[in-house]
């Protein structure tokens, strides 16, 4: 991994190699493509924080965040932040991108006022928990759409 990480907006010129961006042989069950990503993000842009992650001039992953969704239907009390989506391309997988594309996140939910970030996964072997884990999110007990949720305090860091 390179000094030279940033995130970029979606743009005309590089939604293409965005879409074509792809994950590992048997990841699909546990992530959905960058173009379902870029479509939901379009259908909700008030929450949806779509970025491209770049090392250097190369595009190596997708993460969109969820900014200040009211997360419990009867409860507008009960508004979370945190990462919606994360690709990184098969070929870069394991290099810190997306350690570094979380943490660009949980910077912009902080910077937005939350103090503590939220995610959810698919459980299964091979899947994204391991990694979660590993970057102190923590289950907190409950479920969404099957997937587990977990947090991340980022008060203190």
């Amino acid at each position: 991994m390179s000094s030279s990480l940033r995130l970029e907006k979606v743009t005309p010129d590089n939604v293409e190699a965005a879409c074509r961006l792809t994950i590992r042989p048997g990841q699909e069950r546990f992530v959905e493509p960058v173009a379902w990503s870029l479509a939901e993000a379009y259908a909700r842009p008030e929450v949806a924080w779509p970025r491209l992650v770049y090392d250097g001039d190369r595009l190596v992953g997708f993460v969109m965040g969820f900014l200040a969704v009211t997360w419990t239907p009867d409860d507008p009390d009960d508004v979370r932040s945190g990462i919606w989506r994360l690709n990184i391309a098969a070929e870069h997988q394991g290099r810190g991108y997306g350690r570094f594309a979380v943490g660009a996140v949980c910077d912009e939910v902080r910077r937005r006022g939350a103090d503590r970030a939220t995610v959810t996964w698919e459980p299964g072997d091979s899947g994204p928990e391991g990694f979660y884990l590993r970057l102190g999110f923590r289950p907190t007990g409950e479920t969404s759409g099957g997937q587990t949720v977990g947090e991340l305090p980022l008060t203190g860091r």
